[in-house]
């Protein structure tokens, strides 16, 4: 792909080098290189204008560009790319005053940039920890390590479409970055079971789509949004009030519940609240005083409001089990667990959202899957047909500027078909 651009004195010189006659891994032979890296020449290094890429000036250089395996570490890569091991470690003792190495990921892309003679001679590496970060080390002369982000630009954007299957699918077939599923699924966690959607439910979302070097990486704020679910359209605007950015209804009343509307995202619901039921292992009808969400082994679960753990432990029935007070009225129970989070002991305080322990399959259970419980004033309760009242709405002093923002984002949304 590149030969139009590289005169093919320099492509068989580069070939012949990356097959071990000159080679560049002097420390190394063939065989303890072969398949550490997956080389190739990156397209974009001939350019006929002056090209960098972190802050480098690529027609000076032939870029090798690999991945971390396993078991290797920043170390373990500059030795293994032919620098001098005194070099290479003070080079990684400088990354670590800048970048904390440990953290270097399975999977990774880094680059290697290599002089363009016949000496080959490695003067730059980059490793890429997220489509942002990246860490790079200067080894022209003495190592110098420094850690850099790159600019993320903010492109607006609307998007829409119907419910045919799951949300998650619905932004799929709407060429709409499936990380959008998730954002609506908290901004509506108090207010949408989004286990129970139906065909023809729909949505719009006006939001920042993010971008860095032109690639898309994710989405970034999300201004307004309309959910139509069983008919109802459900209005979510972004506002700030006392520092804190939230989202409201038309009429400034908070999306956010002291419950959440469920445990964990993205499953089904297998088996519902019941005053007779066949246990499935007991083979006997009695109660099923919760809702069981099928999910797979490790899925995490999440406290649905704030509260104390008032329970933790094993029962034959329940297996690995937690009961969160959430106040004088609400109490929740999660059944089955494969293991507890860190932290959770009795007298634990939990966040509302925070992770308490992973779906799972002990007790009487017959595949893996969640048991979620809610007592109210005591008594149990059918957690679908919670109906928990909202937190602060928007203040008195607030409402002419949130009411100027809705105003604003109303005729963007109207006009997204």
């Amino acid at each position: 792909m590149f030969t139009k651009k590289i005169p093919l004195i320099i492509i068989s010189l580069f070939l012949i080098a990356l097959i071990g006659f000159i080679n560049p891994f002097s420390t190394k032979d063939s065989k303890e290189l072969k398949g550490i890296y997956s080389l190739e020449i990156d397209e974009n290094i001939i350019y006929n204008d002056i090209q960098k890429e972190f802050g480098i000036t690529l027609d000076s250089f032939y870029v090798v560009s690999g991945r971390v395996k396993k078991n290797q570490n920043l170390a373990l890569i500059l030795n293994q790319s032919g620098l001098d091991r005194a070099l290479a470690s003070e080079a990684t003792l400088n990354s670590a005053s800048v970048f904390d190495i440990r953290n270097i990921r399975l999977g990774n892309q880094f680059k290697l940039y290599y002089t363009r003679d016949k000496d080959s001679i490695l003067k730059y590496f980059v490793y890429q920890h997220n489509p942002t970060e990246f860490l790079k080390i200067d080894l022209n002369k003495t190592p110098v390590a420094t850690k850099g982000e790159k600019v993320i630009a903010n492109v607006l954007k609307t998007s829409t479409g119907a419910i045919t299957s799951s949300l998650w699918n619905s932004m799929i077939e709407n060429n709409v970055d499936p990380v959008m599923a998730i954002r609506l699924s908290e901004i509506y966690a108090w207010t949408v079971d989004f286990f129970g959607l139906d065909k023809g439910d729909s949505f719009k979302v006006i939001y920042d789509a993010q971008f860095v070097d032109s690639i898309p990486i994710g989405v970034g704020r999300i201004y307004a949004a309309s959910f139509i679910h069983k008919g109802e359209e459900l209005l979510a605007y972004e506002f700030t009030q006392d520092g804190e950015v939230s989202y409201y209804d038309q009429y400034g009343k908070s999306l956010r519940r002291q419950l959440l509307k469920a445990p964990l995202r993205f499953s089904r619901i297998s088996s519902g609240f019941s005053k007779g039921r066949m246990h499935p292992i007991l083979k006997i009808v009695r109660p099923h005083s919760g809702v069981d969400y099928v999910a797979p082994t490790g899925t995490p679960v999440y406290t649905v409001g704030d509260g104390i753990v008032v329970e933790k432990g094993f029962t034959k029935s329940a297996g690995n089990y937690i009961k969160v007070k959430h106040n004088s009225v609400y109490t929740t129970g999660y059944n089955h667990f494969s293991k507890f989070a860190s932290g959770m002991h009795v007298g634990a305080k939990v966040k509302q959202g925070q992770v308490i322990g992973y779906v799972g399959s002990t007790g009487y259970s017959t595949g893996s899957h969640l048991d979620y419980r809610v007592w109210m004033n005591g008594s149990p309760i059918n957690p679908l047909k919670i109906k928990a009242p909202p937190i602060e709405p928007i203040k008195e002093q607030n409402l002419q500027d949130f009411q100027s923002v809705v105003d604003s984002l109303n005729s963007s949304l109207k006009s997204i078909i």
